[in-house]
């Protein structure tokens, strides 16, 4: 089969599309033809050994993706052959056909294509962990997004508005800003061309914001967190802009503030039931027609640069995802 391979820690422009050799299953696993898979801020890290978590050379990137069952091992349970699934595989995605555990599969809903199943899962659940465990996000709240146009910014905006909060969506660009409004955001600032904190304040009466989302950091962190309410939660999803900010300490303390990091992923793998609920949550938003997962940004395995550019260079408006060629 086909895929994306990393063959040493580099530039994006290293990696190759090539043939790769899949074995049949493992007894808990299906195979899963996979037809788009979700690209991720954190796939760009990791191919260039920045991330975290550091596989084994050489290796097939990718987390989330959408596809059909062609293969069931022995002890799976609750899918079939020629089920259509959403799967995280956490590796391999990024490829024609992947083995992936039964208890890391979601029925797809009939609602979504698979562009939109594949880009699903990461940012998804990442905004909706960030906002109901860790913010504990009220209706009636005020939430800025950061980088507002990007793809956790773009999930954060429509969910943020499901749960009933006033949304100011902050982007670099008035045509991204024009997207974010399009998406339901309430207010918006360019922070490119306006005082950050100050703008908040202006359009919270001078209150603060009740939970800042910052998946840019930067510059722009601090200049957020001087404008948060009293007792405002401070949400760090990520470091798009590239540089991890220093925020003053007496900050947090003068605002009663908190700063929750948010790690999906390392609290799924520890509450895999939590993380399991929180999904089906998302599906029934899906399939009650209260949330249209956005995909905007497709391109062909073989294109893979341009997909990282877009996320790289913060040029993309909503979901970055890879579609497979069958061949």
């Amino acid at each position: 089969m086909r895929a994306l391979v990393c063959e040493a820690f580099g530039p994006i422009d290293n990696l190759k599309v090539r043939e790769w050799p899949l074995d049949s299953p493992q007894p808990h696993e299906v195979q899963l033809e996979v037809h788009a898979a979700g690209v991720n801020f954190p796939d760009g890290l990791m191919v260039q050994g920045k991330y975290q978590v550091k596989p084994e050379l050489p290796f097939v990137a990718g987390g989330e993706c959408a596809g059909i069952i062609r293969e069931v091992g022995d002890a799976v349970k609750g899918f079939k052959v020629g089920d259509r699934v959403i799967a995280m595989p956490g590796l391999a995605a990024f490829a024609e056909s992947v083995n992936v555990d039964h208890k890391l599969l979601m029925p797809m809903p009939a609602e979504l294509d698979f562009p939109q199943a594949a880009g699903f899962c990461i940012t998804y659940a990442t905004s909706y962990y960030a906002f109901k465990q860790r913010a504990r996000l009220q209706p009636g709240e005020t939430l800025v997004v950061l980088g507002a146009a990007g793809g956790v910014g773009v999930t954060a905006i429509q969910l943020g508005k499901l749960m009933g909060a006033r949304v100011i969506a902050c982007a670099s660009t008035d045509e991204k800003l024009a997207f974010c409004r399009d998406l339901g955001a309430d207010e918006t600032i360019n922070y490119n061309r306006e005082n950050l904190k100050d703008r908040i304040r202006e359009l919270t009466d001078g209150k603060g914001a009740d939970v800042i989302y910052d998946p840019v950091g930067g510059e722009f962190t601090e200049q957020a967190y001087r404008s948060i309410a009293w007792g405002g939660r401070y949400l760090v999803i990520g470091f798009a802009a590239g540089d991890i900010p220093n925020l003053p300490l007496n900050l947090p303390l003068l605002k009663a503030g908190d700063i929750l990091g948010i790690y999906w992923g390392g609290w799924a793998a520890r509450d895999p039931k939590g993380n399991m609920q929180n999904f089906s949550e998302l599906l029934g938003f899906v399939r009650e027609g209260r949330l249209q997962p956005l995909t905007t940004e497709v391109y062909d395995l073989d294109d893979f640069s341009e997909a990282f550019s877009a996320i790289g260079e913060r040029r993309a408006r909503g979901k970055v995802v890879l579609t497979m060629n069958k061949r």
